[in-house]
């Protein structure tokens, strides 16, 4: 049983990491390109807006601790 705690313990870790709010920004992005693609509308677009809304969201958090 050990042995299967520690590989979802390493899938959870290596998916979510230290932060939730990403992991759950990505998943929101998937789910948004996923929809867009079953309704037949260009989905290309989403993950790269997901990336530099999100790295932005995680700099400005960051930024906002350090101080």
């Amino acid at each position: 049983m050990s042995s299967i705690m520690n590989f979802l313990r390493f899938w959870y870790n290596f998916i979510v990491g230290d932060d939730r709010i990403i992991a759950a920004g990505v998943v929101l992005a998937l789910v948004v390109s996923a929809v867009l693609a079953r309704r037949d509308l260009n989905a290309w677009w989403v993950m790269p807006v997901a990336v530099v809304v999100l790295l932005a969201v995680s700099l400005w958090r960051e930024t906002r601790t350090a101080h």
